[in-house]
């Protein structure tokens, strides 16, 4: 009997005109795509998605959701037609020790989910729900809550979670030679080292690690969605680093999985 145990994948997705202009990190996430064992359906917590509560979408049909502003028409043009999960937001609902919320009518796929399922599962043939991201948590909470969902992995569904671990738009440059901030550097390695020796305590007190960490995280929720993956890995497993980098100097594009 093959195995129905899914890893757990972080996207650092970046900008959303990375659904239309192909470059070595979408590379990377179509090499993904095609190396992952065929899922029943997929559980995205996007860094666009921060709700009041837990929310979960429970359509048939999600939209997909532009939520963004100042690109081309063509980017709006974009759809990604994938059909929802009801039955998945019914065990999300059960696995959480908390009240989750099904939405059925307001949300649907934002761009941290499609922009970066649109290379995993070009096709829109895979079933997905989303999980919003509770404004009012704590890293720590955030942590502790996704440790909840692990026995989603045994159930052959997809754990993805997208955001940036370095992301501060006041200071991107948007120069073809800009150069990496120190500051950035210095928390993307961080993390990483943190990350390969299974130190999770560190990276859930981000705020503790001084400057650089607050320079990389002028706010929290594209950096939770990390946390969320980190906290779905098991005593045996390694996260491996799927790609790295960092553009237009504070954009961290760091992706890993737990396997």
């Amino acid at each position: 009997m093959l195995s129905q145990r899914q890893p757990a994948v972080f996207v650092g997705h970046g900008s959303p005109m990375y659904a239309l202009e192909p470059n070595r990190y979408t590379a990377a996430w179509t090499t993904l795509g095609i190396s992952l064992k065929r899922p029943d359906a997929i559980l995205v917590v996007s860094a666009h998605w921060v709700t009041r509560g837990v929310w979960v979408t429970a359509m048939s049909k999600p939209k997909t959701i532009h939520d963004f502003g100042g690109f081309p028409q063509a980017l709006f043009d974009v759809q990604y037609p994938a059909p929802g999960c009801p039955a998945l937001a019914d065990r999300v609902q059960e696995l959480l020790n908390i009240p989750v919320t099904l939405e059925e009518n307001e949300w649907g796929l934002d761009h941290g989910a499609w922009s970066v399922l649109k290379y995993l599962y070009p096709h829109a043939d895979i079933p997905v729900v989303q999980l919003s991201l509770d404004g009012s948590k704590s890293a720590s909470e955030h942590y502790e809550l996704a440790k909840q969902l692990r026995p989603l992995r045994d159930e052959n569904i997809l754990m993805l979670s997208s955001g940036n671990v370095v992301h501060n738009l006041r200071t991107i440059d948007w120069h073809d030679d800009a150069k990496v901030y120190p500051w950035a550097n210095q928390f993307n390695q961080f993390f990483i080292s943190r990350m390969h020796s299974r130190e999770h305590a560190p990276l859930v007190a981000w705020e503790d690690f001084g400057d650089a960490a607050h320079l990389s995280i002028p706010t929290p929720e594209h950096y939770w969605p990390a946390l969320y993956t980190l906290a779905l890995q098991d005593e045996h497993e390694q996260a491996q680093i799927l790609i790295d980098g960092i553009e237009m100097s504070s954009i961290g594009m760091l992706s890993f999985i737990v396997k």
